[in-house]
């Protein structure tokens, strides 16, 4: 049951997360991809909501993020904003969008945000584009960054297990954290590293760390969806807590349907005109 106060209420902005982190509020989010589960995640009191492009394996089947494209994003990021009345609509900008060229990166993250409402967009990487962030910024588009495991690079990483436990990559992974405080990102996502190093991060930096398999010490968590629900079994890293079984709970009810049609349970005459 929520638990929510009038003043919970209020639309979420970037700069009501930075207040939030000044007081040691956490910042609970979670992803969405369509309307209905949007509305109800919003509706529950979630302060921001991730389009991720996660949607490329739970929404289409793929193996990985790199599929999916600019134009799947936006109509997922549509069809969520459709549904948020209180929680701060992010859009993950899909593999190809952004790295390499600054210019097609702004091009892009206009398109988003002209096209979709949503309010920020995120981008995976440090240093290595640091010219497409500051382009989106000086838009007045709000950037949220992500370090850590970035799953648009798995190709190059060749493995989804933990980041930077070696000392030169978390050095990197800190001084990353520090640039993309410095160039104006709102906050930044801190994925699959060790606690210790996440908590540090967190606590030199002054934008909210958002979490995932990085520990407590983050600022806030987020997971994607369909692996807390439970509508993802396929799926169980050491991070993942499910809050819910929706396979079995969804596989149970279409089953009973089935049932009841193939025995002409269903409809019955309460059922009928």
């Amino acid at each position: 049951m929520s638990t929510n106060t009038v003043d919970d209420k209020r639309k979420v902005t970037t700069a009501r997360l930075i207040e939030m982190k000044r007081r040691g509020e956490k910042i609970a989010c979670l992803t969405a991809y369509d309307y209905s589960m949007a509305k109800l995640i919003d509706q529950a009191g979630m302060d921001l909501i991730l389009v991720g492009d996660s949607a490329s394996n739970v929404m289409a089947g793929n193996m990985t993020t790199l599929p999916i494209t600019l134009d799947q994003m936006i109509y997922h990021a549509k069809s969520v904003v459709k549904g948020v009345n209180r929680a701060l609509v992010v859009c993950d900008m899909p593999f190809g969008t952004y790295q390499g060229n600054s210019k097609e990166a702004l091009s892009n993250a206009i398109r988003i945000m002209k096209e979709s409402h949503a309010e920020a967009v995120k981008l995976e990487g440090g240093a290595e584009i640091r010219e497409s962030i500051e382009r989106i910024l000086c838009a007045g588009i709000p950037v949220m960054g992500h370090l850590g495991l970035t799953p648009q690079s798995i190709n190059k990483f060749g493995t989804y297990a933990v980041r930077a436990k070696e000392e030169a990559e978390a050095e990197k992974l800190v001084a990353d954290a520090h640039l993309l405080e410095e160039l104006g990102c709102f906050a930044m996502v801190i994925e699959k590293v060790p606690a210790t190093l996440a908590a540090r991060v967190a606590k030199e930096v002054s934008i909210p760390i958002i979490g995932i398999g990085a520990g407590n010490g983050c600022d806030g968590q987020i997971l994607v969806m369909h692996d807390m629900l439970g509508i993802n079994q396929g799926f169980s890293p050491k991070f993942l807590r499910r809050y819910a079984d929706l396979d079995n709970i969804i596989n149970g009810a279409v089953s009973q349907y089935i049932d009841d049609v193939k025995n002409v349970d269903f409809p019955n005459e309460k059922e009928q005109y």
